[in-house]
């Protein structure tokens, strides 16, 4: 079983990508410019929607064990938000206090409602800081590549951030609709991930042999690609083409999982 990271380093991770994303805000020529890899949003918006987000799960969490969330929604509690960039980059760092707050009062163990209910991740507030190390990571980029100066996503946050995905987002007990398949993500840092699809539904299963690719003996994957975590993690978000990176095997294998939505 793949080693998670423990709550006091998630929870730093949160808090030093949140201070990156107020910091590209900050050095941004203006709150109206435009985040190419979020087309519909502003660098307002976005700072408005991280925000809400993190609010909305210091309140999540702190409701605890749930069958519902809490009433209330994100875009309820980010519309509260000033417009003015120093006022609103104080509720910005407020929101992730909130959150930090809340996730360091419950520890790691403790339930909560989730959205992630079927999937392989645990409907818990440890699970939840997992998953906001992702959410502040990415949207940073967001906002770095939005004033011009994108960074890749440190390799602690990366690393955790590949499986962190596949088992939130993808393995889900919801059955795969086409023919069963295993897909294979390699980090050239050395650590490798197996999502296997049937109609069981998905499983994620840690790789011992980091440099295996598509189509290597009866039991290999179907198609596999490789990168750096940051990539892989980019590419799981949509920030960036998977033809970017290394692809091996069939490469429509990408396209069905990309379209396949667990949740329905």
């Amino acid at each position: 079983m793949e080693k998670h990271l423990e709550l006091p380093v998630l929870l730093r991770l949160i808090d030093e990508r949140s201070i990156a994303f107020r910091a590209a805000v900050a050095a941004a020529p203006s709150l109206d410019v435009q985040v190419p890899t979020c087309p519909e949003w502003s660098l307002l918006d976005l700072v408005r929607h991280l925000g809400g987000v993190q609010r909305r799960w210091a309140t999540i969490v702190n409701a605890g064990p749930a069958a519902a969330p809490p009433a209330g929604s994100e875009s309820e509690v980010a519309a509260a938000a000033p417009s003015e960039r120093e006022a609103l980059l104080a509720w910005a760092a407020a929101s992730t206090r909130q959150l930090l707050d809340a996730l360091r009062e419950a520890g790691p163990d403790r339930g909560c409602w989730t959205w992630w209910g079927p999937s392989e991740s645990p409907q818990t507030s440890g699970a939840v800081a997992r998953h906001q190390v992702q959410e502040a990571a990415v949207h940073a980029y967001d906002a770095q590549i939005a004033r011009g100066a994108p960074q890749p996503l440190p390799d602690e946050a990366a690393l955790d951030g590949v499986h962190e995905f596949l088992a939130t987002s993808c393995a889900w007990s919801t059955p795969w609709p086409h023919k069963p398949a295993a897909i294979d993500f390699h980090a050239t840092e050395g650590r490798s991930w197996r999502l296997s699809l049937s109609a069981d539904g998905a499983r994620t299963t840690p790789l011992p042999t980091p440099d295996t690719t598509a189509d290597e003996g009866p039991d290999g994957a179907v198609a596999s690609v490789r990168g750096t975590a940051s990539e892989l993690v980019l590419v799981l978000y949509d920030r960036i083409p998977i033809g970017s990176l290394q692809l091996h095997g069939d490469r429509a294998q990408f396209d069905l999982l990309y379209a396949w939505d667990p949740e329905d």
